[in-house]
């Protein structure tokens, strides 16, 4: 009876040893950061809650969760994997580079599908193995972001293009050597290459274009626009467009589907089924980027909602 006393009171103390070796890293970092606050590692960066900005007002959910359902708006799930791996990437960085900018209680913009959202566009047949195939890009991606000389990069992202990408200095200034023109004869190929559509009749036509064909500048009567501006204003599909008087109206024919800077997703699609790895599609639309962890990045973001209470 005394021996078992004994040795329960050994197993105690050395449970309790133990559990004290596993928690004491969390106290000390609570203790240094704060109990709202984690430091972000490849473990947990992508269990983080943030502020997220809806129709019906602010919620807070997982960084997953969300980053998941901006990818699900942004880019086919019958995608390669590779294609959606190196998407995922593009999103991850572009949001904690938000987060970076505003601090980690802003609340973001980006719309997002919901997992409602999904079910509705894909229907129930198809919502599991596209949410699985999305889930398995991020969490097979988990952690990773693109970066520039340390520094969260600039990702953006399109469609297709009309053959090569923008220059980034042309299209959005100086500051991203890496956003150079790169070729994507593959997009030219595409059925939605090329598409056409009337307006009522304006005077307007283009004033000038970038090296890569895409429109700069606009002018509409006596006024000069920005083309992107146009662009918006009138619902194009896409940056690269003529404008020609036909019958009476207005005959605006474009090519390719966005704003043509950075990734093209269907060359990187195109890469993917090329047996291209995500390293590689990066590299080739971000060259001189490169990938690291997050937690080398960013020195802490919102843990979980139990812990922000």
């Amino acid at each position: 009876m005394y021996r078992r006393r004994k040795y329960s009171q050994r197993f105690k103390k050395w449970g309790c040893c133990l559990l004290i070796m596993v928690l004491l890293p969390y106290v000390i970092t609570v203790f240094i950061n704060g109990a709202s606050f984690i430091s972000v590692s490849s473990s947990n960066v992508d269990d983080a809650y943030v502020n997220v900005e809806t129709e019906t007002g602010t919620i807070q959910i997982p960084i997953e969760e969300y980053c998941i359902g901006i990818l699900a708006k942004e880019i086919p799930p019958d995608y390669e994997i590779e294609a959606l791996r190196a998407q995922a990437v593009l999103v991850r960085t572009d949001i904690y580079a938000k987060i970076q900018a505003a601090g980690s209680d802003t609340s973001l913009k980006e719309t997002f599908w919901t997992q409602k959202k999904m079910q509705d566009a894909w229907g129930m047949g198809n919502y599991y193995k596209n949410y699985g195939k999305f889930k398995e890009a991020w969490e097979s991606t988990e952690g990773q972001v693109l970066t520039y000389e340390d520094k969260l990069a600039k990702t953006p992202f399109f469609r297709l293009s009309n053959g090569s990408t923008r220059d980034g200095k042309e299209a959005v200034g100086d500051g991203y050597p890496y956003l150079k023109i790169v070729e994507c004869p593959k997009d030219i190929e595409s059925p939605k290459q090329i598409q056409t559509m009337t307006l009522e009749e304006m005077d307007a036509e283009v004033t000038k274009c970038d090296t890569a064909g895409y429109v700069s500048s606009v002018r509409v009567g006596k006024e000069t626009i920005n083309g992107e501006e146009f662009r918006s204003t009138y619902h194009l599909p896409s940056s690269c467009y003529t404008l020609q008087k036909y019958n009476g109206k207005l005959r605006i024919t474009t090519r390719g589907i966005g704003h043509g800077i950075g990734l093209s997703q269907n060359t990187a699609n195109e890469m993917a089924k090329e047996q291209k790895r995500y390293e590689e599609i990066l590299e080739y639309f971000f060259e001189g980027t490169k990938l690291k962890e997050v937690s080398q990045i960013i020195q802490g973001v919102p843990a979980n909602a139990d812990e922000q209470k």
